[in-house]
């Protein structure tokens, strides 16, 4: 039951809270609805109360009898005031007992100004258009109740009149409402629907005029009903004069909305005309995109033809260059095939027989032995009438050692005025066959082994700067560097005119490329006090490691000492400004301000810490070349001695130095003229006087750089 109710009044739930008003809702269970509305009036002390009432005309309330709002205005208590409403507008008014006290005095005052029948409908119409201005004032219920009770005393003296003035008052009310309508009207340009409202309500002051007439015309049928009629005549006034009062709200609502609606369609307008101009504007950027578009695409058409021209172009050079690659190649294998067919073999080395370096060095005597190392003994020999050095080494594997084989493929692929000169080999027995250095190794002259003479000091600066050179030369080869990792004195030997030449370089190791530093698995070699102190610690050797033995070497050279705890003792002889007592004085007069320069270089290249330590081509060797000026200028002033030639320089059958020699079929070297001129004349050897194997000679570029380099120096 209370569900079906709230559904029943959810919609005049919904306008109160549309209209902002507060609402409860109160339900109430009874058999007399007048009764108990009553006593809940009673009960809650309600001072006005809103009622519905039926839209049933007057004669039909005349039939049917009392109706229920009737009823409920009657058992209303007197504190109460009721509205009766019907078809949404106020139809009767039953005022309470206060309201009744001021109308009572109303009434007084309105009948003694009443004398005639104009005055009479003069009051009429005042106290009509009294209840009308108060309508909307705050005490509205009392004024209606006293606008009602001057009708009716008005309709019990003169009904016709009373008529005629109401009429003649909808008369002049309709054209006082038409003036108030067509005054504050805008113009139809601004409102165009103005003059259908003014005739709307025109056509309903003319029908309620009508109704009027019609009312006055059947008053005269009823005239027991007269009194009634007439109140319900003046309610339908007042409803006329409300609706007619929401029609001016209505209009000038519609007025305020149409002035707005046209403000919002100029701004519409004027942004319709913005859009438009963007729209004009997006539209030309967009060609000028397209254009833009049209003419990148154009360029990348065209960039990619140049790009498909120079790809093909490149492919056919990179065609025509790889088949004349292969056809070079092809021409130079035919070559060596002719070649080898021609004169066999080319070696880089001359290749001897075990029983020739048994034979040369008396089955290893010793009394040609000249020296002996940790890797191997040397003898010296006569091969092929020239004068030799034999190193045979210690090997335990027996055949192809690694020191061998690393000793011959350097020597064999390399040449410097200043790295030993590689005679040949035999490779059956670990055998390296050297030129031969007279003045023995640079230990033993700065020692004066045997009594032999000691190095002037200008020789030894020019050996400085000839040993620092051949390793830059190491360092720099390609396409691997080769670090020495074994210099010291006894590895430096000097020929007859004291020019000096690095050996033994079977511990010599090859850096990649892309690497300046080498880890060696093996663990350090070489001679405890020329050992890089890192390449000790770490067992990583690098170019810097040569620099570090280099520098022992320098102090060597200055003071003929061992190396044993030498730099402290140079150190401190130049910090006691005692440089002068320590050098050798079996050297000559050393000049001071060069002598110390070139030791402290020295003490530099024996730095701990291998980044502590110069660069051997950009610092060291620029410093030598300097001191190596000083040092010739003092050499220029000594008288010169022609020096003999070596025998291995000479040819057997010119008895002269060689121009070009050549190694003929019988193993002999010889000058390549005098040797061609001898085999078209002879068959046999002019050494063994045995017949040759073949005509062929071989160039011997070893023999020939030696006698070069022996030139240079002799013109010097």
């Amino acid at each position: 039951m209370g569900w079906q109710t709230s559904q029943m009044l959810l919609p005049y739930k919904t306008m109160f809270l549309h209209k902002k008003v507060q609402v409860d809702v109160v339900v109430i269970e009874s058999d007399d609805v007048a009764k108990a509305i009553a006593e809940e009036i009673a009960k809650s002390t309600i001072h006005k109360l809103v009622i519905g009432a039926s839209s049933s005309g007057m004669f039909s309330r005349k039939v049917k009898g009392q109706s229920l709002s009737l009823r409920i205005s009657e058992c209303t208590p007197s504190f109460c005031t009721v509205y009766t409403t019907s078809k949404g507008q106020l139809s009767s008014v039953r005022p309470s007992d206060s309201d009744k006290n001021g109308s009572i005095k109303d009434d007084s005052s309105d009948a003694s100004s009443t004398t005639s029948s104009s005055s009479h409908s003069s009051s009429t119409h005042a106290g009509s258009a009294a209840s009308y201005s108060h309508f909307h004032s705050p005490s509205l219920p009392m004024q209606r109740f006293q606008a009602l009770s001057t009708i009716n005393r008005t309709l019990l003296h003169t009904r016709t009149g009373s008529i005629e003035t109401n009429y003649s008052r909808r008369q002049s009310l309709d054209i006082r409402e038409e003036e108030n309508f067509m005054s504050p009207c805008p113009s139809n340009s601004d409102i165009g629907y103005a003059p259908s409202q003014v005739s709307s309500v025109r056509s309903f002051l003319t029908d309620d005029q009508s109704w009027i007439s019609d009312q006055a015309s059947t008053s005269d049928a009823f005239t027991e009903s007269s009194s009634g009629s007439q109140v319900n005549i003046n309610f339908e006034l007042e409803k006329l004069r409300v609706e007619l009062r929401h029609v001016r709200g209505i209009y000038a609502m519609a007025q305020s909305e149409n002035i707005d609606a046209a403000r919002k369609l100029n701004d519409l307008s004027k942004r319709r005309l913005e859009e438009a101009d963007k729209l004009k504007e997006i539209k030309l950027k967009e060609e000028e995109a397209r254009e833009l578009a049209r003419k990148e695409k154009e360029k990348y058409e065209a960039a990619k033809r140049e790009a498909e021209y120079a790809r093909e172009c490149a492919e056919k050079e990179a065609l025509q260059r790889k088949e004349a690659e292969i056809k070079a190649l092809h021409d130079v294998k035919e070559k060596e095939k002719l070649e080898n067919a021609l004169v066999g073999p080319v070696q880089s080395y001359q290749e001897f027989t075990w029983e020739e370096i048994v034979s040369a060095t008396s089955s290893f005597s010793e009394n040609l032995q000249i020296g002996k190392g940790a890797h191997g003994t040397v003898y010296r020999c006569n091969l092929h009438h020239t004068t030799a050095a034999v190193k045979v080494l210690h090997s335990k594997e027996g055949h192809r050692t690694k020191e061998f084989q690393q000793e011959l493929e350097v020597l064999s692929k390399i040449r410097h005025p200043h790295l030993l000169l590689l005679l040949g080999a035999c490779p059956d027995h670990d055998c390296l066959v050297y030129e031969y250095m007279e003045n023995g190794s640079l230990e033993e002259r700065l020692l004066q082994k045997d009594n032999t003479a000691p190095i002037p000091w200008f020789e030894r600066y020019r050996i400085a700067w000839e040993v620092a050179s051949t390793l830059v030369f190491l360092h720099n080869s390609k396409p691997k560097s080769i670090i020495h990792r074994d210099l010291k004195p006894a590895n430096i030997l000097l020929d007859h005119n004291l020019v000096s030449k690095i050996g033994d370089v079977g511990l010599s190791t090859m850096l990649n490329p892309d690497s300046s530093i080498c880890n060696i698995n093996t663990g350090p070699v070489g001679t405890l006090c020329y050992l890089d102190p890192e390449y000790q610690r770490t067992g990583l050797v690098s170019p810097k490691s040569d620099v570090y033995a280099f520098g022992m070497v320098v102090l060597q050279l200055l003071t003929a000492k061992r190396a044993i705890a030498l730099a402290h003792l140079v150190e401190t002889a130049i910090q006691d400004d005692q440089l002068m007592e320590i050098l050798d004085p079996m050297a000559g007069q050393w000049p001071m301000k060069e002598t110390k320069e070139l030791a402290l270089l020295g003490l530099s290249c024996l730095e701990l810490r291998r980044r502590d330590r110069p660069d051997l081509k950009d610092e060291v060797l620029p410093a030598l070349e300097r001191l190596k000026d000083v040092a010739d200028r003092s050499r220029d002033s000594v008288p010169k001695v022609q020096l003999a030639s070596p025998n291995h320089f000479v040819c057997p059958i010119l008895k002269d130095v060689m121009h070009d020699p050549c190694v003929a079929a019988d193993g002999y070297t010889y000058d390549r003229r005098a040797i061609e001129k001898w085999v078209e004349e002879n068959d046999n050897s002019p050494m063994t006087n045995l017949a040759l194997p073949n005509k062929n000679l071989i160039p011997n570029y070893t023999l020939l750089s030696a006698i070069m380099e022996w030139k240079s120096q002799s013109n010097q």
